[in-house]
């Protein structure tokens, strides 16, 4: 009987001390509990990789290629092409394009590489083959040398710098090219470049080609002043002689001048 009193005493103590609280705290301690915010509720699911594929090509490139990548009137199809074109063309900015023209230039990419890389996984689903991306490794420069001299300085110049084509196609200058980028271009030849299979040129040139694009980007530095567009000596030679022409023009008034005084 006496631990029965004992714990009702405490139990007293306990409700009466509840009391004080609640009427401390006011009428807001009688409103209703705000339920506990979940912890572990799932956020919004995360695409998958083929999924953000799809959906980036349909908002991007179907209008142009086609939803499954058949081709329509404003642009070609692209079953078959393969990884390396697809990730050419989009890695280096090229596509997409806000209009249509002849050949599209080199831009900063529209993707980051995870949505590139969901891109070309994409397209590679429509179907055919077509040249993977190449896995580019270090490679000789005196073989590249010779290489690029003999396949690619007649187009791009003995520098790399570009030059005018036909009808309106220039080949681009290659400073910005990476050694992949080389790799695709050599093997998928976009615009009026040349396709070059492994038949004509081996995975070893490739990466020997590659690494020597590399070296012209480093050597691109102009150390003997302004490069005058690189269209090499007979622009230098006209510039010289009109700056030649120009002081021996201003030394003649200046005589002209001192001897009338």
């Amino acid at each position: 009987m006496r631990a029965w009193t004992y714990r009702w005493a405490n139990l007293t103590r306990v409700g009466a001390v509840g009391a004080v609280l609640v009427l401390a705290a006011g009428p807001a301690a009688l409103a209703a509990p705000t339920p506990p915010t979940p912890t572990d509720s799932p956020s919004a699911p995360t695409p998958r990789g083929e999924d953000r594929g799809e959906e980036l090509f349909r908002q991007n490139c179907a209008s142009c290629h086609g939803m499954q990548g058949q081709g329509a009137q404003r642009g070609p199809s692209l079953v078959g092409v393969g990884a390396a074109s697809v990730d050419f063309q989009v890695s280096t900015g090229r596509m997409p394009i806000p209009h249509e023209m002849q050949q599209p230039r080199r831009d900063e990419p529209v993707f980051s590489a995870d949505e590139i890389a969901a891109l070309v996984e994409h397209v590679r689903s429509f179907g055919g083959g077509g040249p993977s991306i190449p896995q580019v490794a270090p490679g000789s420069l005196t073989s590249g040398r010779e290489l690029f001299a003999a396949n690619c300085a007649p187009c791009h110049g003995a520098t790399g710098s570009g030059a005018p084509l036909t009808n309106g196609w220039v080949a681009p200058p290659l400073y910005e090219a990476t050694a992949v980028q080389v790799a695709e271009a050599i093997r998928v030849g976009p615009g009026l470049m040349p396709i070059f299979p492994s038949q004509v040129l081996t995975d070893q040139q490739v990466d020997d080609l590659a690494t020597y694009v590399q070296r012209l980007r480093s050597e691109r530095l102009d150390r003997g002043g302004n490069p005058l567009g690189r269209l090499g000596p007979l622009a230098e030679g006209l510039v010289a002689w009109i700056v030649t022409l120009g002081l021996l023009v201003a030394a003649a008034r200046w005589l002209g001048r001192r001897a009338g005084e």
